[in-house]
């Protein structure tokens, strides 16, 4: 079932309970997502309480006396906040993003609050890593640097064709699945890794992805066992000139590893769409402001790094998504309802 009628299916399953409506305070909302929130949250009999900000000291009032609060993944929730929501009575943080690493949901949830995701269409980000993939591929960075300034000459190398090469994809969830249901299309060859092999693909073991693949694409979780998947060992097992495509998480990539071997050549490229330390870089207008970050800094000065802040999940479709199940999760847990 698609995304959109899940949300349909799990909204009718729950709307009609003459319970009381209850208030959520949704904080970090863009103004189309405060626009979608007023205009679905009534259908849900929720009563929302809507704010730009981000959860902080001076804004923990607006949760006090609710149970349920929604989060945007873009800023970052310390256990001094969890602690300050969980003394103004909350009791369930329902965040808009897939993962939760912008928060400790073991501290969480030591204070009495349960911390839950949710899903959205997996066809934003694997679009995107197709884009990203494609761009690297054929050179785009460059070719754009140069027709900006009307050098209207080929570049120096030949872009390579996807249906000639090998992708390997690390992750397959929903994300990973459908770039894989994508690269069929092409007519590449596509290997796949993951610890539980829950998606029709042709799986390998990593040490074997890494050694064949052309291409390598991250999906998999950021944990304490994927957290630098990707180190200067693993960037020396690659083919030499592979390319890498990382809108996962930026933690499962070493970046001064990444641009050791960008610079080396061991890499051909590389297209990564999330990076470390992104926080307070990523979703911030720094054109008159100095960026600290000094691996971002030299990774957007190479020719063969394309440095897109954390965008692949930003579409309409996906935006809808996440309104729609923010409220489902929400109304779930204030009517004691199990979640599927």
């Amino acid at each position: 079932m698609g995304s959109k009628s899940a949300s349909r299916s799990s909204a009718a399953s729950i709307r009609e309970s003459p319970d009381a409506r209850p208030v959520v305070a949704f904080y970090g909302c863009d103004v189309d997502e405060a626009a979608l929130l007023r205009e679905k949250a009534p259908y849900f009999g929720i009563t929302p309480v809507i704010t730009a900000a981000a959860v902080s000291e001076s804004t923990i009032e607006l949760a006090g006396g609710h149970r349920c609060i929604s989060v945007s993944h873009r800023s970052r929730i310390t256990d001094a906040h969890l602690a300050a929501l969980s003394r103004a009575g909350v009791e369930y943080i329902s965040t808009r993003s897939i993962g939760h690493n912008h928060l400790d949901i073991d501290y969480a949830r030591s204070v009495g609050i349960t911390v839950e995701g949710v899903a959205y269409s997996p066809d934003s980000v694997a679009d995107f890593t197709l884009m990203l993939m494609l761009m690297s591929l054929r050179h785009a960075k460059s070719i754009v640097r140069r027709t900006e300034v009307h050098d209207y000459r080929l570049h120096d190398s030949r872009g390579r064709e996807l249906r000639d090469l090998t992708v390997g994809v690390v992750g397959t969830g929903r994300i990973g699945t459908a770039v894989i249901d994508r690269l069929r299309g092409f007519g590449c060859r596509v290997i796949a890794f993951d610890q539980r092999q829950k998606s029709p693909a042709d799986y390998v073991t990593l040490d074997d992805l890494l050694r064949r693949s052309d291409v390598v694409t991250l999906h998999t979780p950021l944990d304490a066992t994927t957290r630098h998947l990707l180190d200067a060992g693993r960037f020396e097992q690659m083919k030499p000139g592979a390319y890498l495509i990382n809108t996962g998480r930026g933690g499962l990539v070493d970046t001064h590893a990444l641009i050791a071997a960008l610079e080396s050549g061991r890499l051909g490229g590389a297209a990564v769409d999330v990076l470390e330390e992104e926080d307070g870089v990523f979703y911030a207008d720094h054109r008159n402001r100095p960026i600290e970050n000094e691996a971002l800094m030299r990774l957007q000065q190479l020719p063969n790094a394309i440095v897109t802040p954390h965008t692949a999940y930003f579409t309409d479709h996906a935006l809808n998504d996440t309104v729609v199940n923010s409220l489902v999760n929400c109304l779930r847990f204030e009517r004691g309802l199990q979640h599927d």
